[in-house]
């Protein structure tokens, strides 16, 4: 377990974490009763497009970027058995992307910043969003530094010995973001921020969003290796078993890791300034980063087959009776499969050039990517939480099955909510709109699914609240536990003198491989904009 002067540190990263998400919540309820014009009061463009920017910041960069790296710590100093590196860095990291977190706050709140999460020009915000984004990540690097310091010092420490899985992971996701937010970061400082202080009158839209291409797809898989994380690390021994391969887990963090960062332009298959040929290239990639997860789900499902057949499991599937369905961690897991499935054959849909310009502007888009993010891997984020809150607190959760509750609802919820955005998606109608009410026979059609969605929505807001609740009240009021039971054990633990591959134990030729992927693969789409004619915009916005 970290020393105890790491766990307000980590607590810290997670209340702000998990706060942010309960706030996006309620305004992601606020938008789908005001985009289904049902309460006619409810209508404002300028507060809908306010609140969905805030929401997606929230979610998608607040939400992640501070849980992910108090799960890093955490995972550092327990797998690894040794005190947080430069703590006073860590301390100075997450005040920056505090910071930062604020400043962008304050803009989108006032709808200033109405760019939504992607901040696409020509739409412009108020340059104090960019500068509050800029330090956000700036700060998150402090925590990936961290991380890879930790990883050499423990392997220097170690000679010859394999890292723990958790750690590898970590260390792997810490690696990916230094990679993957470098797009980000060039298109918002030498772009965005000169354009909103007026030091520049045009952007060139084509450069800023093939530069956000580079960070836009493997900030999903940022997002996504914590929760694969808890797949291999804490689920396997929740269910009573083990990892049933862990040098099928270590290639699936590494295939992520490489094939998830030259891959963004399957987001801009509809946009004109890259040729087919790149667009097709990034489309295999695309395709070749299915393979991970699939191993991920090979691997934690067999390993939960070996569970629940230790304990009794006969017969094809009587194995699954015996899981533990009481345990969060188990049931979380069970839950973010089933909703990966069905966001995995959307994701298929998207990354295939002709079925995406039928659904690209649709709203099968956000349908894809809620059950993806909200669901598989928020729900695992949940699971984490419930999993390690007791050896931080020195609390247990409260008593009683309001953890499964909560578990179960959200995907209910989500359920709800994400199947009538790929149906209307495929009934046309556009995603990134304020209204549907067009008074045609059309809209009619989007009656049903609307309300299905608000009721989904107020499911999931209820579910967020509960969980909040949960932590708050185990924290506060929850039964204090023995020294011995602060323990973290993880899955994947091997035994002394286990060996694996030096390429499984290790990143250095993963970081070269990376580099002759990005540079075939990004470096004339991005040269080209400065070695020949393109076109500014001069931006409109707030």
């Amino acid at each position: 377990m970290p020393e105890s002067s790491f766990k307000p540190l980590i607590l810290s990263h997670f209340w702000l974490a998990f706060g942010s998400f309960g706030l996006a919540c309620v305004l992601g309820v606020y938008q789908v009763l005001e985009r289904s014009g049902l309460i006619p009061l409810m209508q404002s463009p300028e507060v809908y497009f306010a609140s969905v920017s805030t929401h997606g910041v929230l979610m998608a960069f607040v939400l992640t970027t501070f849980f992910i790296m108090g799960f890093g710590y955490l995972v550092a100093t327990t797998s690894l058995k040794m005190p947080l590196a430069h703590p006073k860095w860590a301390t100075a990291g997450f005040s920056v992307s505090a910071l930062g977190t604020l400043m962008a706050a304050i803009p989108l709140l006032l709808g200033k910043a109405s760019v939504l999460y992607t901040f696409y020009p020509p739409v412009q915000a108020n340059v104090f969003f960019y500068l509050g984004a800029a330090l956000l990540v700036v700060g998150s690097w402090f925590w990936a530094v961290i991380m890879v310091v930790m990883f050499g010092l423990w392997k220097k420490a170690h000679p010859g010995a394999t890292v723990p899985l958790p750690m590898f992971a970590t260390t792997a996701n810490a690696i990916l973001w230094l990679w993957t937010s470098v797009g980000v970061a060039l298109e918002v400082v030498f772009q965005l921020i000169p354009w909103a202080l007026g030091w520049i009158d045009t952007i060139d839209v084509g450069l800023a969003r093939t530069l956000f291409a580079w960070t836009l797809h493997p900030i999903v898989y940022f997002w996504l290796i914590p929760a694969y994380i808890v797949l291999y690390s804490l689920v396997p021994k929740a269910a009573g078993g083990a990892l049933f391969s862990h040098d099928l887990a270590r290639l699936a963090f590494v295939l992520l890791l490489v094939f998830g960062l030259p891959i963004g332009f399957h987001h801009l298959y509809m946009d004109p300034e890259h040729g087919q040929g790149f667009k097709m290239i990034h489309a295999v990639g695309t395709f070749f980063v299915m393979l991970p997860t699939l191993m991920t789900g090979f691997t934690v499902i067999a390993s939960l087959e070996q569970a629940g057949r230790k304990k009794g499991g006969k017969g094809l599937f009587g194995w699954i009776g015996k899981l533990p369905w009481d345990h969060p961690v188990v049931l979380a897991a069970i839950l973010a499969f089933l909703m990966l499935i069905a966001g995995g054959f959307g994701g298929i849909v998207n990354a295939s050039y002709g079925m995406n310009a039928m659904v690209h502007n649709t709203a099968w888009v956000p349908g894809h990517f809620h059950l993806i993010f909200g669901g598989t891997t928020v729900i695992l984020y949940f699971a984490a939480a419930y999993a390690v809150w007791p050896k931080l607190t020195g609390r247990a959760l409260i008593e009683g099955s309001l953890p499964l509750v909560q578990l179960w609802s959200w995907f209910i919820g989500m359920i709800i909510l994400s199947t009538p955005w790929h149906i209307l998606g495929l009934l046309g109608q556009p995603r990134r709109i304020s209204s549907v009410a067009y008074n045609s026979l059309l809209t009619l059609a989007w009656d049903p699914y609307e309300l299905a969605m608000i009721i989904g929505g107020l499911i999931l807001l209820g579910s967020a609240f509960l969980f909040l609740h949960i932590l708050l009240a185990s924290q506060r009021k929850g039964l204090r536990i023995a020294a011995e039971e602060a323990e973290i054990h993880y899955a994947d633990e091997e035994p002394e003198g286990t060996r694996v591959p030096a390429l499984l134990n290790g990143f250095g030729v993963w970081n070269l491989v990376i580099l002759l992927l990005m540079l075939a693969n990004f470096g004339y789409p991005i040269a080209q904009f400065f070695l020949f004619k393109t076109f500014g915009s001069t931006g409109w916005g707030y």
